[in-house]
């Protein structure tokens, strides 16, 4: 039986797997090499500033040719609108938040739209980036409105009115009501992630205090008999 398992194992041993097809193995480099830049251009962007960055700055912290990135990005918008699929990647959220609006759930809604983020090890780069581009007046800040951000906001609009309608909450503007959920966001992340303050609560503990807070002054208080 010994002599079985050894000739066996040295059989298996033997085998050895084919060698990745040269096809496969340029696509893996490719996007590995195209993941770099990424990195490398989002990371000096949020850094330095759009005016600030250029693209040979980007290929030198790639470690390639100015020329092998614009094979890559042939152009600008390519790069940023990369940039922004890779760092403001919201699988699942809408469709969780839709789910939480259909079964009128105010507080996982909420819950939900804050914490994808203010959570533990939320990426600062992409706030950074926001940053500097409207401050720059980079074209990067309406691409991001208008995929990302204005997308849920109308969602949280319409679903405050929806609310008010059927008496939950009380008469407020939507639009502004919206605006200032998202903004309590944008300053939490702008003290913590610009400024270095240091929370005093668990990111949990954090959302949870805010959505309470909020929803406080939207719930409708019935009138006591």
């Amino acid at each position: 039986m010994l002599f079985m398992v050894s000739e066996y194992s040295l059989t298996m041993n033997s085998i050895r797997k084919p060698p990745p097809h040269p096809q496969e193995k340029s696509r893996t480099s490719a996007n590995q090499r195209q993941a770099s830049l990424i990195n490398a251009a989002a990371s000096l962007f949020a850094a330095n500033g759009f005016t600030g960055t250029t693209t040979k700055r980007i290929a030198k912290a790639a470690g390639v040719s100015e020329a092998l990135l614009f094979k890559h990005f042939p152009t600008k918008q390519a790069l940023y609108t990369a940039i922004l699929e890779e760092k403001a990647q919201y699988s699942g959220l809408r469709e969780a938040v839709e789910d939480a609006a259909k079964k009128q759930d105010d507080g996982r809604l909420f819950t939900l739209l804050a914490s994808y983020r203010i959570r533990r090890g939320a990426d600062p780069t992409l706030f950074r980036l926001l940053l500097f581009s409207a401050l720059e007046g980079h074209e990067m800040s309406d691409m991001f409105f208008q995929q990302q951000y204005q997308a849920f906001h109308d969602l949280l609009a319409s679903y405050i009115r929806r609310r008010i309608e059927d008496g939950a909450f009380r008469m407020v503007d939507p639009l502004l009501a919206a605006r200032a959920f998202f903004g309590i966001i944008v300053h939490h992340r702008l003290l913590h992630d610009v400024y270095g303050l240091p929370m005093h609560l668990t990111h949990e503990d954090t959302v949870a205090e805010y959505v309470s807070l909020f929803l406080g002054g939207l719930v409708r208080q019935l009138p006591h008999s």
